[in-house]
C-alpha cells in the first residue's frame, strides 16, 4: 500500500485505511497535520444526509403549517360567508319589515315575499310576522301558527322584549334528544317606527341548515364541520368527506345577536407523508406543468388575440354601419327607458346621445302639439301592443322644425331569447311628402288641363246648342214686341211667349253654369253626394258630346241609393272622360247600334256603388287592355295617354276601382266603384275640407 498517496485523490474507505495506517505509523507525528482530511469529508456527508434529511422533514412541516394556515383561512372564509348572509337575510327582513310599517303592506303580500326569500335562501327553515300583540301575522309554515314554537320567547332579563331596533337570536337551551338537525336557531327583528311598535318578524334557520346551505361544498369535502354551543355541545355536523383526523383543527366563534356558537373545523387529512424523493418529483412535475401550461398560454393568448381582433373588426364594422345610415336607430328597455341612439338620429331630432340616453318620456324631440298621441303610444308600447306595419308623426328638432317620420316598432331580444325592450327604426319622410305634395299638385294641374282639353272638344256644340235658346229667346221676344206694338190686350199670348223666353234663358244659365263648375280650378274635396243626383246634373254636357254623332243616351237611375263620400268634380271628370271615349269609339257603328248606356248598381262584393259606361263600339284589343291605364299610353293620333290615367287616380283617390270588360253586345263597359258612406259616418262634414 502506498502511504504516501495524495489524499485528495482517494475514496472515503481508503481514506479511513489511510487514517488507520497513519496511526499505527505515525501516530505522534502526522495526527495533527492529517486530522482534518478525514473530519471535512465526514463533516459534508453528514451534512448533506442532515440536509437531505431536513428538506423533506422542513417540506412537511411547511406542508402542515400551510394546511393548517390555509384550514385558519378557509374557517374564517367560511365564518365571513354565514354571517354575512345571516346579515344579508336580516337587511331583507328589515327592508320587508319598513315596507309593513311604511306601506301596510297586506299578509298575503308580505307572505309572498317571505316564500320568494326562502326559495332563494334555503338556510332559512322558516319566516313568522308577529303583531304588537305577539300573535302571528303571517307564517310561511301553516303548523307554525298554532304551533308553540312560534311564540316569541322573552329572552332578555327582565322577562320582556326591549323596544329597540336591534336584532336578537335565541336557541333552545338543549338540543333536542335523538336529533341535531332539530336545534333550531330564531333570531327576531323588531318593527319599531319612532316610539310606536309594529309587531316584530322571526327568522328560524335549522343549524344543520346553515352548514348544508352556507358552507361551500369544497370545504365540506375537506373538512368535518361542527356547530357547538356555549356549553360545548354539538349541535349540528357535517362531514361530507369522512369524519376529521384530529391532525389540523380550528374553532372560531359565530358571534350572533344574542347567542354565541362556536364554528369547528376538523380536517379529514392526514399527516404528510415523508417520501425521499418528493422534492425531485415536485420539481420534475411543476417543470412538467409549467411547460404545458406555458405552451396552453400560448395557445390561449393566440386564440384570445384572433377573438378579440374579429371582435373589435366586427365592432368597428357595425359602428361604422351604424354611423353611415340614414336611418334612425333607437333602443329602449322594459321601462322606455332610452338605452341607445345612433347618429343618424340625433342628427334627426338635433340632440346629442348624451342628453338622450337614459331618459324616460317626456322626450325633449316631442312636439307640444302631439304630446296625446306619444303618451298614447308609449302606454300601447308598454302593454306589449306595437303595430307591426309602422305608423306617422311628426318630431320637434330642436332647432324648432317641424319633421315627419315613419317609425318602426320592433322587440328587442337578446341572445338568450327573452325580451329585453324595444327597439325602433325611424325614417324622415319630410323628402317623401314633398314629393307626394308635388305628385298631388301635378295631379291637379293634369285635372285641370283634363277638364280645359274635354271644354275645347265641346266648345263648338256649346255654341250650337246655346243658339238654339238665344234664337228661340229672340224669337219669342220679337212676337211679344209686335203684340205690344199692335196694341193687342191679349194677355194669354203674352205671357205665353215671356214663360217660353224665360224657360229658354234658364236652359242656357244651366248650361253654362255646368261648364263653369266642371272648369273652375279648386283644391279637392270629398263630401256626402247622391250618385244618381251627381250623374243627372251631368247629363247636359255629356248630351253635348253625344249631339253630333246621333248617339242615344240611356241612364238607368236606381232610386234609393245610399249616398257615397266623393268629389263631385272629380266624379264628374271622370263620367265626361269615359263617355267621351264611348262616343268616339263608336264613330264607325252603324247609326242605328249607337247606344251609350250608364247604369248604377249596388256591388255587394266590394261594398260599395258601382257606374257603368257602356258603348257599342269597335272594343279594345288585348294587346292595348294590357297597357290601357298607363300614362302618356294613346291609340289616338292627338291624344295625350292620360285621360284614363287620370280617371283611375281619381277613383284611387277615392278607394275605388276602375277596371273594365267586353260588352256582349259589341263594344267595352267601363266600371268603377266608390265604397259607401256608412250611415253613422259624420266625417263628411269635416272631409269636405280634406286634400287628398
Amino acid at each position: 500500500m502506498d502511504f504516501h498517496r495524495p489524499s485528495h485523490s482517494i475514496t472515503i474507505g481508503e481514506q479511513l485505511v489511510y487514517t488507520y495506517a497513519m496511526k499505527n505509523f505515525y501516530k505522534t507525528r502526522l495526527w495533527p497535520d492529517e486530522k482534518w482530511r478525514w473530519i471535512i469529508p465526514i463533516l459534508l456527508i453528514a451534512l448533506f444526509l442532515l440536509t437531505l434529511i431536513w428538506l423533506p422533514w422542513q417540506a412537511q412541516r411547511m406542508e402542515a403549517n400551510e394546511r393548517q394556515e390555509q384550514l385558519i383561512a378557509d374557517t374564517l372564509w367560511v365564518e365571513q360567508a354565514i354571517q354575512f348572509q345571516i346579515d344579508r337575510n336580516d337587511e331583507m327582513l328589515r327592508q320587508i319589515g319598513a315596507d309593513i310599517m311604511n306601506m301596510q303592506l297586506s299578509p298575503s303580500t308580505v307572505l309572498e315575499r317571505f316564500r320568494n326569500l326562502l326559495k332563494n335562501n334555503h338556510e332559512i327553515a322558516r319566516l313568522v310576522w308577529f303583531d304588537q300583540q305577539d300573535l302571528v301575522v303571517t307564517s310561511t309554515s301553516e303548523l307554525a301558527i298554532h304551533s308553540k314554537d312560534a311564540q316569541i320567547p322573552h329572552y332578555t332579563e327582565s322577562g320582556s322584549i326591549e323596544l329597540d331596533n336591534k336584532t336578537r337570536c335565541f336557541a333552545p337551551q338543549a338540543p333536542k334528544p335523538g336529533s341535531r338537525a332539530a336545534y333550531p336557531i330564531s333570531c327576531q327583528i323588531p318593527l319599531i317606527k319612532g316610539n310606536q311598535h309594529f309587531g316584530s318578524i322571526v327568522i328560524t334557520y335549522q343549524a344543520s341548515g346553515i352548514l348544508e346551505e352556507l358552507v361551500p361544498w369544497w370545504f365540506a369535502q375537506d373538512n368535518q364541520i361542527s356547530l357547538i354551543d356555549s356549553d360545548d355541545r354539538v349541535v349540528a355536523t357535517r362531514a361530507s368527506g369522512g369524519i376529521g383526523k384530529n391532525v389540523y383543527t380550528h374553532n372560531r366563534n359565530l358571534e350572533l345577536p344574542g347567542i354565541t356558537l362556536t364554528l369547528r373545523t376538523n380536517s379529514n387529512k392526514r399527516e404528510p407523508t415523508f417520501l425521499s424523493n418528493l422534492l425531485v418529483l415536485l420539481v420534475v412535475l411543476l417543470s412538467l406543468g409549467l411547460i404545458w401550461s406555458l405552451i396552453a398560454l400560448w395557445r390561449d393568448i393566440n386564440r384570445r388575440l384572433a377573438a378579440e381582433g374579429a371582435l373589435r373588426q366586427q365592432v368597428t364594422f357595425r359602428t361604422a354601419m351604424e354611423n353611415s345610415l340614414i336611418t334612425g336607430l333607437r333602443a329602449r328597455d322594459m321601462q322606455g327607458r332610452m338605452t341607445y341612439v345612433n347618429p343618424a338620429f340625433c342628427k334627426m331630432v338635433g340632440y346629442p346621445a348624451e342628453q338622450i340616453i337614459g331618459r324616460l318620456p317626456p322626450m325633449p324631440y316631442w312636439a307640444p302639439e302631439a304630446i296625446e298621441e306619444y303618451q298614447r303610444r308609449f302606454t300601447q308600447l308598454l302593454a306589449g301592443s306595437v303595430p307591426q306595419d309602422g305608423f306617422e308623426t311628426i318630431y320637434q328638432h330642436a332647432s324648432g322644425e317641424r319633421i315627419p317620420v315613419l317609425i318602426y316598432e320592433s322587440p328587442l331580444i337578446d341572445e338568450t331569447g327573452h325580451q329585453t325592450g324595444w327597439m325602433s327604426s325611424i325614417l324622415d319622410i319630410s323628402e317623401l311628402k314633398r314629393a307626394q305634395d308635388l305628385t298631388r299638385q301635378q295631379e291637379e294641374k293634369l285635372h285641370a288641363s283634363a277638364r280645359l282639353a274635354t271644354m275645347g272638344e265641346i266648345a263648338s256644340m256649346l255654341a250650337h246648342e246655346l243658339n238654339q235658346p238665344l234664337a228661340a229667346i229672340s224669337s219669342y221676344t220679337t212676337g211679344a214686341i209686335n203684340l205690344l206694338n199692335a196694341g193687342t190686350t191679349d194677355q194669354g199670348s203674352l205671357l205665353t211667349a215671356l214663360d217660353k223666353v224665360n224657360a229658354q234663358a234658364q236652359r242656357a244659365g244651366q248650361i253654362i253654369r255646368s261648364v263653369y263648375e266642371f272648369v273652375k280650378k279648386r283644391a279637392p274635396s270629398r263630401e256626402p253626394l247622391d250618385i244618381n243626383e251627381l250623374i243627372q246634373n251631368t247629363l247636359p254636357l255629356i248630351e253635348l258630346q253625344a249631339l253630333s254623332t246621333h248617339i242615344q243616351l240611356q241612364w238607368m237611375p236606381l232610386p234609393g241609393l245610399p249616398k257615397v263620400l266623393a268629389d263631385q268634380v272629380l266624379i264628374e271628370q271622370v263620367l265626361l272622360n269615359l263617355t267621351r271615349n264611348a262616343i268616339e269609339a263608336m264613330q264607325q257603328t252603324p247609326p242605328e247600334q249607337r247606344f251609350l248606356r250608364i247604369q248604377v248598381s249596388l256591388d255587394a262584393a266590394e261594398q260599395g256603388l258601382a257606374v257603368e259606361v257602356a258603348d257599342r263600339g269597335h272594343g279594345i284589343a288585348p294587346t292595348v287592355a294590357e297597357r290601357l291605364f298607363s300614362p302618356f299610353f294613346s291609340t289616338k293620333s292627338s291624344g295625350m295617354g292620360m285621360g284614363l290615367n287620370i280617371c283611375r287616380t281619381a277613383i284611387e283617390f277615392h278607394g275605388g276601382t276602375l277596371n273594365h270588360r267586353p260588352n256582349p253586345a259589341g263594344g267595352s263597359i267601363f266600371r268603377f266603384v266608390l265604397p259607401l258612406l256608412p250611415p253613422d259616418d259624420k266625417s263628411g262634414q269635416d272631409a269636405a275640407s280634406s286634400h287628398p
